[in-house]
């Protein structure tokens, strides 16, 4: 059985994460180094206020804040509701609101591993001939890179793969997450193409493009990401809404024509 871990354990893991000295942490938090030296070898015990004061300054996630405060003995601070809780009925509302109303244009919802929570209409057409086994249980970023998902037709995969895993590189050590580490391993162990030096033409360089191919046609779409910024509750500040916009006229038209069919 792996042993609790006590307040001294996050409080150095998570300065390890943020790259800081106990003298850091320290100034930051408008505390004595000798007081967090004693709070990290438990020889100290800190106050409700003083586990959220430096989790503030460490900026860990709520859901770590939540084990913080745990492993100092008090109850956590942020709920954790599913989004079928009928407590979380207006954020799933929301949700679906943003999704339908980006018709015809693809959007999806993604957890903080990058499971798929909800999509609107214009995802399906976008995923003929993904593997099933894929979609059982999907994750984006492996439908986006793996051999038997989206990758054979992204036609600036070198890029877009590029794109990805240092986004998801750097969600993973921003958040101290295992799990988004052992997918990062997992998405650089799939077959890469040689990498391009080329800009993205589309955009004029301003922006990395998802160049995907749907039959005979190569759509090109813009991304943007979406995020609840005043969330109080750990599955909705952990949510993402991810929109895709046409890059260009050739692809609006060929999303209008697949929504319509």
């Amino acid at each position: 059985m792996t042993p609790a871990r006590n307040i001294g354990d996050h409080l150095r893991e998570w300065r390890r994460i943020r790259r800081m000295s106990q003298l850091d942490l320290a100034l930051e938090a408008e505390i004595s180094s000798r007081h967090l030296s004693f709070l990290e070898t438990g020889r100290a015990r800190p106050s409700r206020e003083m586990v959220l004061r430096l989790s503030e300054q460490l900026d860990m996630p709520m859901r770590e804040r939540n084990l913080m405060l745990a492993a100092a003995g008090f109850a956590p601070l942020f709920g954790e509701r599913s989004l079928d809780d009928p407590a979380m009925a207006g954020a799933r509302r929301a949700i679906d609101l943003i999704l339908a109303g980006h018709e015809p244009w693809p959007a999806l919802a993604v957890d903080r591993h990058w499971n798929l929570i909800a999509a609107n209409r214009g995802v399906a057409p976008l995923l003929a001939g993904v593997d099933a086994a894929l979609l059982e249980k999907p994750n984006v970023m492996r439908l986006a890179l793996h051999p038997l998902g989206l990758a054979p037709r992204i036609v600036n995969l070198a890029e877009w793969r590029h794109h990805l895993i240092a986004r998801l590189k750097r969600q993973a050590q921003a958040a101290g997450d295992r799990e988004l580490d052992a997918l990062v391993t997992e998405l650089e162990a799939y077959p890469a193409p040689p990498a391009s030096d080329a800009r993205p033409e589309d955009l004029g360089g301003i922006a990395v493009p998802l160049k995907l191919l749907a039959g005979d046609l190569m759509l090109s779409f813009l991304s943007t990401t979406t995020v609840f910024g005043t969330a109080q509750d750990v599955t909705l500040a952990e949510l993402t809404l991810e929109t895709f916009f046409p890059a260009d006229e050739a692809t609006a038209e060929a999303v209008r024509e697949m929504m319509a069919s």
